[in-house]
């Protein structure tokens, strides 16, 4: 497939860097994003032609790929070329809610719920063949923008597929893929079709190189090529390790405007002072409400704190962010729900006129966020299963004070972090109990010491040396 363009740098990712928004008259607002791939392609200079390829994600952005036919205006994508692609919203919500985050999403997090689930029928290879059609739109639309031997960099678990794919249609191109995500052990990995798993490590195999966030989930990936592809990895694909870290100097700088001093004095104020009139202490919480994220047993653990440990009660407060995620899919609706229903039934029970044990917040505030990070006199990072977690690599970096972490064994960040965090099983409530009040009974010098060189550890990897990493790795 010949190229009608000559981007000598791709990448390809579900989400793009802008999202429009409709409004009623019509207009249209663009609303650029952040994170990692944002930085790592400003990294690479204005003078490489770079092109980003992403999926139209609701009516705003599909109307802004009529009017461009998909090539952005630069002056909504802060200059960077994006090609968007119009997927048919049918495939597109068969292949991301359907496959992508039901399917895929739940077995590297092992997640299912065995004895009922999972169950693959017809249903299910209905929405694999649009999982198909829409990994094969992003193949061809990086054929078309590719110039030759360009390097490709596609991202993450909706994208398994469109390597292989590519390959295909453009033998020339040097082809990686990353995976953000956790990857199964092999006999996890396995409740998947026995055909359906082999495309997916087929499809990421169709890349010279293939890349995950810890060498844990780069084993298991391997593992799993040996127990369902045969011994030895196929096509030479060769396989790599680049753990994101985070921001130091944007998060620095973003955490002390004025926004953010504003939202600390109302957190102050809410927080308020335990009845000897010293400041009352914070455990801090910061996720999506996704199922792995492990929010629910986190209150527990708080609950069998207050309970265990009476002494805390009226000295500590848990300011518990949790944002709404996925909220088209029922099981996140009900998980959001049971969120809520605890940290009510931990007020009720403890709470005073004076002190209510838990904040909760469930509308997504960053700066707000950015606040209860400098407030925090502990960080409760707790994940069933997590590819990275970069709020427990966040919080050490903005703390004003020092910030005790407690963090599961399960995050891969624990592979970086363990020596200065307190370790918990994301199961043991009784464990993290134990756990919170180890951190909350720390000494103000041993917290600073330890968030010294959390931090350092944290900001060993950012986001643009991450990706110019990845860049290299497959130029080599």
């Amino acid at each position: 497939m010949a190229s009608t363009h000559a981007a000598s740098v791709l990448v390809a990712s579900n989400r793009g860097p802008v999202s429009y928004a409709l409004d009623e008259s019509g207009g249209l607002t663009a609303k650029r994003g952040g994170g990692g791939l944002v930085s790592g392609l400003s990294a690479i200079g204005p003078d490489t032609d770079a092109v980003w390829v992403c999926s139209a994600l609701g009516a705003g952005d599909r109307e802004a790929v009529r009017r461009t036919g998909g090539a952005l205006d630069t002056a909504d994508t802060g200059g960077r070329r994006v090609r968007m692609l119009d997927i048919d919203p049918q495939v597109h919500a068969d292949a991301y809610n359907g496959i992508a985050n039901s399917v895929l999403w739940f077995v590297h997090h092992m997640l299912y719920q065995t004895p009922l689930e999972p169950a693959f029928g017809a249903e299910f290879r209905r929405q694999w063949a649009a999982y198909e059609a829409y990994n094969r739109a992003f193949a061809e639309a990086l054929a078309q923008e590719a110039g030759e031997g360009a390097a490709v960099l596609i991202q993450d678990y909706h994208l398994t597929l469109a390597p292989r794919m590519l390959r295909g249609l453009r033998p020339d191109l040097r082809i990686g893929h990353f995976s953000h995500t956790p990857w199964a052990p092999p006999e996890y990995f396995r409740l998947l079709p026995d055909d359906i798993a082999a495309q997916v490590l087929g499809g990421i195999l169709g890349a010279d190189r293939a890349a995950f966030l810890t060498q844990r989930w780069a084993d298991a990936f391997t593992e799993c090529c040996h127990t369902v592809l045969g011994p030895g990895i196929p096509s030479g694909t060769r396989i790599g390790v680049h753990g994101l870290g985070a921001d130091a100097d944007f998060l620095r700088q973003r955490a002390h405007r004025p926004d953010v001093d504003e939202r600390m004095a109302a957190l102050r104020k809410q927080i308020g002072s335990a009845p000897d009139g010293s400041p009352r202490r914070t455990i801090v919480r910061v996720d999506r409400t996704e199922l792995s994220k492990n929010i629910v047993r986190g209150l527990l653990a708080y609950q069998e704190l207050l309970e265990s440990r009476p002494e805390w009660r009226e000295r500590v407060v848990h300011i518990a962010f949790a944002y709404p995620s996925r909220q088209d899919l029922a099981v996140y609706r009900d998980y959001t729900a049971e969120v809520q229903r605890v940290a009510t039934e931990i007020n009720s029970r403890y709470g005073t006129p004076d002190w209510t044990p838990v904040e909760l917040h469930v509308k997504d505030d960053f700066a707000r966020s950015l606040a209860a990070y400098r407030l925090a006199d502990v960080a409760l990072v707790n994940p069933i299963r997590d590819g990275m977690n970069l709020v427990a690599k966040e919080v050490p970096v903005v703390s004003d004070e020092g910030c005790a972490l407690v963090l599961s064994r399960e995050a891969g960040a624990f592979e970086e972090l363990s020596e200065d965090a307190v370790a918990v099983n994301p199961y043991d409530i009784g464990g993290m109990a134990a756990a919170l009040h180890e951190a909350l009974s720390m000494g103000a010098g041993e917290r600073a010491e330890r968030t010294k060189r959390l931090a350092a550890q944290a900001t060993a990897l950012p986001p643009a040396r991450w990706f110019l990493d990845q860049l290299a790795a497959l130029e080599k």
